[in-house]
């Protein structure tokens, strides 16, 4: 990705694309390259632009958020999509990570927060407001403790890299908190995700949560 990320903004309020475009378009490597009024529109300037990050809201009147975001895992299957949006304590929230959304910030966040999630999931890691991660944790279930035992333990290393996980830290940050590289770590991410059978971060800091191996700090 090159230094400049683009931006695709989908929210059906005019009001809050255009807010949205010129708190965004000051910050120096923030191209806004298009805006859509509702879910199927974003889904075809998504496909032709081919934007970093998708900045998608959750309730729009054709498609929501959740539809889109799993057209989208389609039509431009290297977007990032991070959802922007009042909801936090909905069902639909955790449909989001089930769909694949790679980050869930709320909408009365700081201009500052927001250009941090964006980065965040634009350089491949994932953001979720401490909001969102509360209501994902309440709407999770205790898994089986048969199916629990049949996976493999983690290594109290790669139980240090899951904690790190359930922060906003990105791999970087991790690497120097444990004093290894990056490569090392992105390996240990790699190995939890297999080992707690999980398709992403997300849902691997939600499987740890569940088994107690972690805890929000």
């Amino acid at each position: 990705m090159s230094d400049t990320i683009k931006i695709l903004i989908v929210d059906d309020h005019a009001m809050v694309r255009q807010s949205l475009s010129l708190a965004l378009q000051i910050q120096p490597d923030f191209d806004i390259v298009g805006e859509a009024r509702n879910g199927s529109e974003g889904v075809l300037l998504a496909q032709q632009l081919q934007p970093h990050v998708l900045l998608l809201d959750l309730s729009m009147p054709d498609f929501d958020g959740i539809e889109v975001t799993r057209q989208v895992r389609q039509a431009a299957p290297h977007t990032r999509i991070l959802i922007l949006s009042g909801i936090h304590a909905d069902s639909r929230v955790y449909a989001t990570v089930q769909a694949g959304v790679d980050g869930y910030i709320v909408k009365d966040a700081t201009t500052a927060e927001l250009a941090s999630a964006i980065r965040h999931v634009a350089g491949g890691d994932n953001y979720f407001h401490p909001l969102i991660t509360s209501a994902l944790v309440r709407h999770t279930h205790n898994p089986s403790p048969a199916a629990a035992a049949t996976q493999p333990a983690l290594t109290h290393r790669e139980l240090n890299v899951l904690q790190h996980m359930a922060t906003s830290a990105t791999n970087r940050a991790i690497a120097r908190q444990l004093h290894v590289s990056e490569e090392t770590v992105r390996t240990h991410v790699k190995n939890i995700l297999r080992k707690l059978n999980q398709p992403n971060r997300t849902q691997a800091v939600l499987e740890g949560i569940r088994r107690g191996l972690i805890t929000l700090e």
